[in-house]
Formats: C-alpha cells, sequence, structure tokens
C-alpha cells in the first residue's frame, strides 16, 4: 500500500461521498414521488439537504390538518334521479349537467391531488381507489362515485378493517359488481368473487365453492343508482349459515368483510398490494416483517413500513410513472390548478388517450403498473401533453437560474436524483431556451420512470 499517493484517497473519498449522495437523492425522490405527488419547486432540495429521515417524517405521516384540502369546496354534483325517457324535453338537460357533474368531479379531484398541502391522503385515496376499482361508465351517476372517494379518502391511512366494512356496504361498489341484483333465488357471485380475490385475500386463496357460499351472505343489499343510497331489505337476505374457508356461520356483508379481513391471507395480500404499487411490481415481496406491521390492519403503520424500507433504494425498484402521476407531478413543479387551466377539456383528453382518467378504470382489477405504461404512442401524447402544460406553467424556476447552472437546478426543481450522461447532454443543448428545456426535462426517461 506503500506506493499508493496521497491523491488517490483524496478521489476515493470524493467517488465515495458523490455515489452516497446520488443513493440519497434516489431514495428522497422515489419517496416524494411514490408517497406522494412530486416536489413543488425548492421542496426537492431541502429535503436532500435534510436527509431521508426527516424527509420521510413529512413525507409518511399526515398531519390532522390540510390548509387546501380543509377549505376546498366540493364537487358540484346531485342525485339527478332517473334518466328521461328517449325523446323527451327533459333528455338534454339531464345529460348536459350529468356530463358537467362528471367533470366538476373529476376536476374537483385533480386539483386536490395537486394542491393538498399534504399528499400522502389523496396518494393513498388514488391508490385504494385503484384496489377497489369502480368505474363510472357503468355506475354511470356522479354523485356515488363522490361518495365513494369520500370513503376511500376517510379510511386511506385508517384502519383496513373499517374501509372494507364500508366498502361492502358502498352503493357505487355494489352497483359496479351486480350486487344489487343478488337475490336468494339467484346469487350473484360477483361481488363475493372480488371481495376475495382484488379486495382482501387474493388470486388461489379461496375456492369456486367460497364463492357460492359467500355470494348468500350478500343477498338483500338494493341500491339507488342516482345518489348511491343503499338499503337493506331482511326478507331478501339468504339468513341461513354458510360454510366457506373452513367456518360455518350466519353472515351478512358487515360480519363476512370482518371475517375475511381477519384472515393472515389479508394480512399478506395487503401488504403485497402496497409493495407492488409503491415498491416494486418486478421484484416480489420477499420480506416478512413487512406484513407483522399489518398485524392490527392499520394501513398507516404499513405504509411508513414499507416507505422506510430499504429496498425503496435498490436501484433493481425503478418504477415508471402512471399517467395521472406524471401529469400531477407535472403540475406540481409547474403551479398548475387544473381547474383553472386555459383548456381543461385539454387535460381530460390526454389523460384519456393516455389510458388514465380518475373515475374511470379500466376493470374491476384497475390500471396496470409501472412498464405497462411505456409505449410509442403513449412518449407522442406526453411530449405533446407536456408542451401544452408548460405554455400555461410557471417556468421561474429554470429562468431566474444563471445558464451554467441550470442543468443542476432542473434535477432539484423536478425531484430527480441525476440525469444520464445522455439526457444530461441533450438538456445541455437546449439551456438557452427555458420551455424546451423543461420540456426535455418532464419527457425524459429520469422523470418518466421513478428510477
Amino acid at each position: 500500500m506503500l506506493w499508493l499517493k496521497p491523491w488517490f484517497f483524496q478521489e476515493l473519498l470524493v467517488t465515495v461521498s458523490v455515489v452516497a449522495s446520488v443513493a440519497e437523492r434516489r431514495r428522497i425522490a422515489r419517496l416524494v414521488h411514490r408517497f406522494g405527488f412530486g416536489p413543488r419547486p425548492g421542496e426537492f432540495a431541502e429535503l436532500v439537504s435534510d436527509g431521508f429521515e426527516a424527509a420521510a417524517a413529512v413525507y409518511l405521516v399526515a398531519p390532522s390538518s390540510d390548509d387546501f384540502a380543509d377549505s376546498q369546496s366540493p364537487p358540484v354534483v346531485r342525485d339527478l334521479g332517473n334518466r328521461p325517457a328517449p325523446n323527451t324535453p327533459e333528455l338534454v338537460p339531464y345529460v348536459t349537467e350529468k356530463r358537467a357533474q362528471s367533470t366538476s368531479l373529476t376536476m374537483w379531484w385533480l386539483d386536490r391531488m395537486v394542491l393538498s398541502s399534504h399528499s400522502l391522503t389523496e396518494r393513498m385515496t388514488w391508490f385504494w381507489h385503484g384496489h377497489w376499482a369502480t368505474s363510472i361508465a357503468k355506475v354511470d351517476d356522479p354523485l356515488p362515485m363522490y361518495l365513494q372517494n369520500t370513503t376511500l379518502r376517510k379510511y386511506a391511512l385508517g384502519n383496513f378493517a373499517d374501509m372494507s366494512r364500508a366498502m361492502v356496504n358502498d352503493g357505487a361498489l355494489i352497483f359496479w359488481l351486480d350486487g344489487q341484483t343478488n337475490t336468494i333465488k339467484a346469487p350473484n357471485e360477483n361481488l363475493s368473487r372480488e371481495l376475495m380475490e382484488l379486495f382482501t385475500l387474493g388470486v388461489n386463496r379461496y375456492t369456486e365453492s367460497d364463492v357460492r357460499e359467500t355470494a348468500k351472505a350478500l343477498t338483500g343489499y338494493r341500491v339507488k343508482a342516482s345518489s348511491g343510497e343503499v338499503t337493506f331489505l331482511p326478507k331478501q337476505h339468504y339468513s341461513g349459515a354458510i360454510s366457506f374457508l373452513g367456518t360455518t356461520g350466519t353472515f351478512d356483508a358487515s360480519s363476512l368483510s370482518d371475517f375475511l379481513v381477519s384472515r393472515e391471507d389479508c394480512a399478506l395480500f395487503i401488504t403485497e398490494r402496497l409493495w407492488y404499487r409503491f415498491i416494486s411490481s418486478m421484484n416480489p415481496l420477499t420480506d416478512n416483517r413487512l406484513r407483522e406491521s399489518f398485524r392490527n390492519r392499520e394501513i398507516a403503520t404499513l405504509v411508513r413500513a414499507i416507505g422506510a424500507h430499504p429496498s425503496l433504494n435498490d436501484p433493481s425498484n425503478s418504477m415508471v410513472k402512471s399517467p395521472i402521476d406524471w401529469f400531477v407531478s407535472a403540475c406540481r413543479a409547474l403551479s398548475i390548478t387544473p381547474s383553472t387551466f386555459p383548456n381543461t377539456a385539454l387535460i381530460r383528453n390526454y389523460l384519456n388517450l393516455m389510458g388514465q382518467l380518475p373515475f374511470l378504470p379500466p376493470n374491476v382489477g384497475g390500471w396496470p403498473a409501472d412498464q405497462a405504461w411505456l409505449s410509442t404512442s403513449a412518449a407522442q401524447y406526453r411530449i405533446d401533453f407536456a408542451a401544452a402544460l408548460i405554455k400555461g406553467g410557471d417556468l421561474t424556476p429554470i429562468t431566474s437560474v444563471a445558464m451554467k447552472d441550470r442543468i443542476d437546478a432542473l434535477a432539484d426543481w423536478l425531484g430527480v436524483a441525476e440525469w444520464s450522461s445522455r439526457t444530461a447532454m441533450a438538456l445541455q443543448g437546449a439551456r438557452q431556451d427555458p420551455s424546451r428545456l423543461t420540456l426535455l426535462a418532464l419527457c425524459s426517461p429520469e422523470y418518466v420512470v421513478s428510477a
């Protein structure tokens, strides 16, 4: 070792310092983009300065109040009653108002995602919307969808047993899965099947006999479609004993939910789902200790455990942003309020083209994840969408920075751990044009992917 020069140790120390800095930036970047919706201008640099533990204390714990969300007016939705008969004078105003309500509901939630002072609650509400996936395409009325959304938000970081009990009694979900057609003489199995497979237990953790039996427990519930109001009719409910998953007894929707949620399969399944959406869709969960953090079915405890897990910093656990993730994070960076954007129809149109509009999941399984969002068409839509957003956005975080510092400033502004040499070269060529520079950054691999 005597032959090594002093400068060698100096360069080694610099290299280790840079690597550690990139690792810390990556972990914090993943934290703010996955458990939030991306940083606001100036926020990421401050988080990096304070370190991951301080950032986690902010991003993984929702405060009791939120300046924006607590004062936001509700969307304009109301019970429109039954659809008027075809070719009647009442039909056109009915359809017009329903369309306006749907738009109001969508923009209201996008505003909430972008502008909430603390984004964990909205992030988790969005996660649960994909978990208990319910589409307005079939429900058709905005009011039941709004009521379901408020339920998901109420329990987003609460107790999963309480959430599940509320959801099996939710009008939009029951209607979406044909629960209102479930009768003693002809039990409809849609809700019972999805309740076990997609909502509480997971695939291959029940039998077809279990589906048939639990469907009986879900009889007797009727929904007023236009309002989402649920009525329980005891005479229409199967009151006999049912046998499923090794137990026999009498159940209704709430007691059935409680039984399913209490099973160990539920603890594993919900932990797996959060891991899949927040850590990796490619590398499966192997750490059984995480399931223990969900033993009491407290969602907030599980979220904190997953967010602080070392795997968040594993380079292989990159994840492609969904269209909503990308759009909301871009709006936060550009200081855009979706509902006051000059062309709100453009926002809805591009999100629809990219395949992800709130309240409109493609099926009961929700939206796909990760690499499913990468395609040639999606890339072109993203470029066009970004260009439109930039025209209505605030570029001060870049225009106020000296040209020589703009590339690094971009990374801090958008919450990017580091630029690849290829991306950095492209950005260098656009430093003189803030709009083009921002466009390249918003559509770069390092921003599209939570790398």
